[in-house]
């Protein structure tokens, strides 16, 4: 990322302004939002900035604006880069809405350069920004709270301890000889075991479960040996080779990033080989904190949440709060599978700093109870605490309370946010994050939550004015 231009306006856009040319009312409405948040796009700008020698120098690169409300298109319209960029480039209100006018739009590689260079903590801060926004237009008063937990996937294949072995080896079989080919020269010190570990690897998976008693056991020995072999040919190519030197610069970044893969790889196949030791052949219950499940997501946690229809996912949990507006005013992506009851009183001093005050109802499912947490909603001040008991036996003051219309209500308001969540799955890309890495994991969900903040606050400054607009009878 470099200095970003100033674009001038065009006799083409001057005519297509003549002709009325307008955006979607939605999209206008963002528009006309985020051009009164000088704040947001210079914390953006920062993040574009970061770790330029001299950002004002050099070729010109996508604006702060440009970087924003492309990211926050991409979510509204639930593209990936090569759409978003031909759609830009191919219609000219969506020029204008992502500040592109009669320019030309880069490829999307730039995109998805940009992007990446955004923080989790950027889109954090903007979408703290944009709810105090919502705040002081009057549009959100806080005074009701919904809170739930989802996983988002990340984009790995089920894994198991066979499919992880070829992995490891096929991964680094394909690394070095991406090394030998920018060497110039074959390396002796390895050979190609892929066949060898492609063969074992489906016999496991077409073992009957009559057969595996019989016959897993010694197939998975022979795949951990060819792993083991494999994984240390390729530390013993990279430790003949350090000393090596490519011909030009480019080629010398190309060695030393191999390098650092085969490394990282080898380090991962050996947590795979060790984990497929102890609960195979030793018959060791492995814990879910120790495990890998996948080569190329290694922060993948697996997510156990009693759902009948998937009992196991493989992502990331995370924690959604949202308002009776239907803004999401708060969202984390957690580590490991953490129990729901952790994340109620954090929210509930968190809506405290936003709004100045708790909200009046608070509403969970019942994997959110604990008598703390009753007794914690209580002292806040919260007039309907809304949270289920879970497990045990109800007291008959507790069965009068649920069975009570308000309580009944707060549970119907309390469902909203399931819909919400459908939103973001199905509407802005949140099911599956395709990107790779912790950091671009958390991006995703920072977007879509964003994006979906800016949708609502456009649905409710339209209602408002039509309102407005509308005749006295």
């Amino acid at each position: 990322m470099s200095r970003t231009p100033d674009w001038q306006v065009s006799f083409a856009d001057v005519e297509f302004m003549r002709q009325g040319v307008f955006l979607d009312p939605t999209l206008q409405t963002i528009s006309d939002f985020l051009d009164q948040q000088e704040e947001m796009i210079e914390k953006v700008r920062r993040d574009l900035e970061r770790g330029l020698k001299n950002p004002h120098t050099g070729r010109s690169g996508l604006t702060p604006a440009q970087v924003l409300r492309s990211l926050v298109l991409m979510r509204v319209k639930n593209w990936d880069y090569r759409e978003l960029r031909e759609r830009i480039n191919d219609g000219y209100t969506l020029r204008r809405f992502a500040d592109f006018l009669s320019p030309p739009v880069p490829q999307h590689q730039a995109f998805h350069r940009a992007f990446n260079r955004l923080t989790p903590q950027t889109l954090r801060t903007v979408k703290e920004w944009v709810v105090q926004a919502a705040v002081g237009l009057g549009l959100e008063d806080g005074q009701k709270l919904r809170v739930d937990t989802t996983v988002v996937e990340t984009d790995i294949h089920h894994p198991t301890d066979n499919t992880l072995l070829w992995d490891t080896v096929r991964v680094l079989t394909r690394l070095v000889g991406q090394l030998a080919q920018a060497l110039g020269r074959r390396l002796k010190a390895f050979h190609d075991r892929t066949r060898a570990a492609r063969r074992r690897m489906y016999l496991i998976q077409r073992l009957t479960p009559s057969q595996r008693h019989q016959q897993q056991t010694q197939i998975y020995r022979q795949l951990i040996a060819v792993t083991e072999e494999v994984v240390a040919n390729a530390r013993r190519v990279v430790k003949q080779t350090e000393k090596a030197r490519a011909k030009s610069l480019q080629n010398e970044a190309t060695l030393r990033s191999l390098r650092s893969e085969i490394g990282r790889y080898g380090e991962l196949g050996e947590r795979v080989i060790s984990q497929t030791r102890r609960r195979v052949l030793e018959g060791e219950q492995v814990p879910s904190t120790e495990k890998v499940y996948s080569l190329f997501e290694p922060h993948t946690d697996l997510i156990k949440r009693g759902k009948a229809e998937t009992p196991l996912e493989f992502g990331h949990k995370v924690f959604l709060a949202e308002s009776a507006q239907g803004l999401i005013t708060q969202y984390e992506v957690l580590s490991g599978n953490p129990n729901d009851p952790i994340h109620v009183q954090p929210s509930l001093q968190h809506h405290c700093e936003t709004f100045g005050h708790p909200p009046n109802l608070y509403g969970s499912d019942r994997g959110f109870h604990s008598p703390d947490n009753v007794q914690a909603c209580q002292r806040r001040g919260v007039q309907l605490v809304c949270i289920p008991q879970c497990g045990g036996k109800k007291t008959p003051r507790q069965e009068a309370y649920e069975k009570s219309a308000a309580f009944k209500k707060g549970q119907r308001f309390r469902a909203g946010i399931e819909g919400r969540i459908s939103v973001l799955f199905r509407g802005r890309g949140m099911k599956r994050c395709r990107a790779q890495g912790r950091q671009r994991f958390e991006l995703l969900v920072g977007a879509a939550v964003l994006t979906n903040n800016l949708m609502r606050i456009a649905a409710l400054l339209t209602s408002s004015s039509s309102r407005k607009k509308r005749p006295a009878a």
